[in-house]
Formats: C-alpha cells, structure tokens, sequence
C-alpha cells in the first residue's frame, strides 16, 4: 500500500511516510495511485483547496526526484508554492523563476522564500568538472563562476564530497542573495512587507534539512548597497565592511535600513 502520506491542513496526526510505491512502468497504476490517495482524504479537503490557495512559503529547489519540498517538510497540498530546476538556480535572466517568485510574492503574498539545495547534488558535482554535459553546461556556468569566485574555501576541503558539499551551500547562498537583490523582494520591502529569503539544504544520508544561517529579512542585511531600492522617500542607509566567501572580496553591508509606508510612517529593520 501506499505508505507516502502528509500532514494535513485540517489534522495535526503525523502520518508515516516510508519509501512508498515503486513506479512499475505502467501509467494505469499512477491513476490507481490516485484514486487510493483521494479517497483517503477527509471531507471538504478538496473542495477547500480548489477555491483558493494561501501558502505562506515558495520554494525554489533542485529538480531531483529525492528531494519533495512538501514530503521533507511535512506539509500538505496547498501549504508550499514550489519552484524546482536543476541546482536550484535563481537567475536574473531565467523568466520563469521570475515569474514565480513575482506572482508568489505579488499574489499569493507568501512571507518565506526558501532555497533548498541538496548534498551530493549532480548539477554541482557536474560543474566541476571539465567535461561536456550538453545544453545543462549552459546551465551550470554560473556555479563554475561562483567555484572560481569561491575556489580557496572549496578547496579547503580535502575530499571531493567536501568540495561538492561546500559548493552546495555556497551555491545556495548566492542564490539567497540574487532573490533578495531582485526588484520584487525590494520593492516588497519598501512597501513595508513582511517576506524572509533563507537558504537550507537537504541531506540526503539522513533526511535532515541544514539551515545555512545566510537569512535575508530586509534591506540591512543585502550584501551590497547597490541592490537596495529605497523607497520615494530616499531613506539613507549607514553601511558597514565584511569579508565575502572567500575571505578576499569586501562588500557594503548596511547597518540599519528603514522602511517607508509611503505615508511618511518609518519602520526601522534590525
């Protein structure tokens, strides 16, 4: 049977999830599947769904089929707006990741954009290498550049799954910052909004979720000033120096950023 279940909206009881069915190359049991899973669920479940959604979190995470936003976290349908690709990517070109973080921010109004990358992960493993993988290189440049900018941290690491892993993270902070760095998450926080930027990843050995500690909740915590967008009010920002990755790159790091409701109201972020 299908032991693959959720937590539900509706009900708090944790319900078991193990490795579930195993697909047997005939679609026609996907449709058993199915018809097993909502017959299984309570009354108005669907009928409550199908009105409307209200997530408070979008996800951007890698493609691979190990690692379900919904099932690593527990939550059921309608709870998590879901973006998935190769190595977890946020680019400032790639128009459909775009379309979902504005729609998931302007819309839906979620308050927790999460980027999940995974240990071990192939797009990482594979811009390491010199080799061709096709059309996903072009993918990929932008974790070379990010290894390039980055090469003495992961080089630190002795092995080649600690050279993967660290590339990992670093890859989900970089995506971290480019989401926060986006006009839609700026201009969300110049209009007051409440909405988080955190970067996790997910292990696959052992099914844990890493918090990687490179939370963005404002302006005050944007790596470099440049990206901030004020609002019309053009508050002033103090700024401070850190180290970047690699320990050879300063950025600006403001101190204090405040916040405008456009009505002369100012909110300060800490």
């Amino acid at each position: 049977s299908d032991t693959g279940e959720y937590w539900t909206t509706k009900s708090k009881s944790k319900q078991k999830y193990t490795m579930g069915n195993k697909f047997d190359g005939n679609l026609e049991s996907l449709m058993e599947n199915n018809e097993a899973w909502a017959e299984g669920q309570e009354p108005g479940f669907f009928s409550e769904l199908a009105t409307q959604q209200k997530p408070k979190i979008v996800w951007f995470g890698c493609s691979d089929s190990r690692v379900p936003a919904e099932t690593v976290v527990q939550l059921g349908p309608g709870e998590i707006f879901v973006h998935r690709n190769i190595a977890n990517l946020f680019l400032h070109t790639d128009l459909n990741s775009l379309s979902v973080l504005q729609y998931a921010v302007e819309h839906l109004g979620v308050e927790y954009v999460i980027v999940c990358g995974h240990y071990g992960c192939g797009g990482v493993t594979a811009s390491l290498s010199t080799g061709q993988h096709g059309i996903v290189d072009n993918w990929l440049r932008t974790i070379k550049d990010i290894y390039r900018t980055c090469k003495h941290d992961v080089d630190s690491h002795t092995s080649k799954k600690g050279r993967i892993n660290r590339l990992v993270e670093l890859n989900v902070i970089r995506q971290v910052n480019n989401i926060a760095s986006t006009p839609i998450v700026q201009e969300a926080w110049a209009n007051g909004r409440k909405l988080e930027v955190h970067g996790w990843v997910y292990d696959l050995e052992n099914g844990r979720l890493k918090d990687l500690e490179c939370n963005i909740r404002g302006p005050a915590d944007i790596c470099d000033e440049i990206y901030v967008v004020d609002c019309e009010c053009n508050h002033d920002h103090e700024t401070d120096i850190f180290k970047g990755a690699d320990e050879s790159t300063n950025f600006s790091r403001t101190k204090k950023g405040k916040l405008c409701d456009k009505n002369g109201v100012s909110t300060e972020i800490r």
